[in-house]
Formats: C-alpha cells, sequence, structure tokens
C-alpha cells in the first residue's frame, strides 16, 4: 500500500513541478516563506520557534501543496529530538474533472479528487494518507476543499485504516485599504486505533491563520507581505490521549510574519 501510495503521489505532484514540462502543465504556482514564534506548546518544550517553507500549485490534472517546518525549541531541548527539528507534509490531488476533461458538478460541489498525503519528520513520525477529496462551491470563501483520507503509518505503529477528515479553507475580509485573509486546515481523526505498540487515539487538530496584508496597507504590492496570528488547537496531540499525568490537549497560538515570492 505504502509503495502504492508513493508512486500515485510522485505521479501527482512530480509531473506538475517538472521544468521540462511546466510550460505545458503548470497553471499557477505560489511559494513563501513564514515565521512563528509562540509559547504554551505541549507534548513537545513549552516554547518554539518556527520556520516554514510553503508551495502550492495547480496543474493540468490536479493540485499539490508541500510545506516543511524548521522547529526550534526556546529554552528547553525536546527528550527524543533535542533542541531542534523538522517535519513536513506533501500533498498532491488528482482532479477527475481535469483527467477526464468534464465536469464533475453537483451540488455545492464544484470537483471531485484523488488526495493524497505523504506526512515526515523526525523519528518515527512518517504516514501514507488517501481518500476523496471535494472542492466545494461555499459562498464568499476564496476556496474550500473537503478531503476524506485512510492513514497509513509507516511500520508498525497504531493507527492504521483510520479516517481522517480535512477541510481546507480561505476567506479574505476587506478591511480599510487593505485585506484580513482567514485561511487554514483541520485534521479530524475519527477512529481509535490499538496494536502491540500502543494505542493511537482519535484527534482533532484546528489551525487557523489570521492576517492582516500589510504589503498592500503600504503600497508594497497585494498578496506578498503578512502580519498576524496563528492560532492551533489540538485535542489528543499526535494521537496521545490527554491526562491528568500527561497533557496533550494544546491551546495556543502564535505571532506570525509571512512573505510570498
Amino acid at each position: 500500500m505504502n509503495r502504492t501510495l508513493t508512486s500515485l503521489m510522485l505521479a501527482g505532484g512530480l509531473l506538475g513541478g517538472t521544468p521540462a514540462v511546466a510550460g505545458d502543465l503548470l497553471q499557477w504556482q505560489t511559494n513563501s516563506l513564514t515565521y512563528l514564534w509562540g509559547k504554551n506548546f505541549k507534548v513537545n518544550p513549552a516554547i518554539q520557534q518556527t520556520v516554514t517553507f510553503e508551495h502550492a500549485d495547480s496543474w493540468k490534472y490536479g493540485d499539490n501543496f508541500f510545506f516543511l517546518d524548521r522547529i526550534f525549541y526556546n529554552a528547553k531541548e525536546d527528550g527524543n529530538l533535542g533542541p531542534n527539528t523538522y517535519y513536513g507534509e506533501f500533498t498532491p490531488r488528482l482532479s477527475m474533472g481535469k483527467i477526464f476533461d468534464q465536469k464533475f458538478e453537483f451540488g455545492p460541489i464544484k470537483d471531485v479528487l484523488l488526495a493524497m498525503t505523504y506526512e515526515f519528520g523526525e523519528g518515527d513520525s512518517d504516514a501514507y494518507l488517501i481518500g476523496p477529496g471535494f472542492d466545494l462551491n461555499v459562498p464568499g470563501f476564496d476556496y474550500f476543499q473537503l478531503n476524506f483520507y485512510k492513514r497509513f503509518p509507516e511500520g508498525n505503529r497504531a493507527g492504521k485504516g483510520v479516517w481522517q477528515i480535512t477541510p481546507v479553507w480561505s476567506y479574505t475580509l476587506p478591511v480599510g485599504n487593505s485585506d484580513v485573509l482567514i485561511d487554514g486546515y483541520m485534521d479530524w481523526v475519527v477512529d481509535n486505533d490499538q496494536n502491540s505498540r500502543g494505542t493511537y487515539h482519535a484527534n482533532l487538530h484546528f489551525n487557523p491563520q489570521i492576517k492582516y496584508d500589510l504589503g498592500k496597507a503600504l503600497s508594497w504590492g497585494d498578496k506578498q507581505l503578512y502580519v498576524g496570528i496563528e492560532y492551533d488547537y489540538w485535542k489528543n496531540k499526535y494521537g496521545i490521549e490527554d491526562s491528568g499525568s500527561f497533557t496533550t490537549n494544546q491551546n495556543t497560538a502564535s505571532l506570525l510574519v509571512k512573505y510570498h515570492f
């Protein structure tokens, strides 16, 4: 299963981004760097700085999203990861409407897709996700996606075959001579799973950003420089059940600066 999904993701992502074919297949792309500073994180050290690279694109047969976090722990090292670590995700989606060159529209659904994700990081954290995705027409939103994934962690970790529901959204609100952008995602793992290595608990990770378009306000250019906050709520973080002896319910916010290029 993991080998099949890896092959699908490579087919869905690398074709759209390869320079030799990008002129014919790539429709648009955007890249950004984000700096975050926050405290009151759980499981890992409480104070963290994060630098994130993000890439998003749309191509002839679907779309891709990739991010890579470099996380620095302030004042205290992580017992397993040391003073810093990394984590990333690669999410290609194949569009049925684009592939078959016909509309897959009904009700609020604008398109039907095959959605995939590869999660990777230090330690025993890699996982492969696959399932149906939908682009929705939600009034007022720049875009709204709803993806349903079945999770397949690498190795024999608990959590194999559980379902995850992931909405992704963007909403622009005009404010004065600029805009506030509210975007983000929610990962909701709805099942528990248990094996000889332990238990993976249902969990919910809600992670929106609220950003002011400072570049537009200063007449430097639209949609380039943002400042704001990232809110981070995670119930049973990493699938670890919250308890009185070990708190895994996370509720915090980070200051944010984001630059698109």
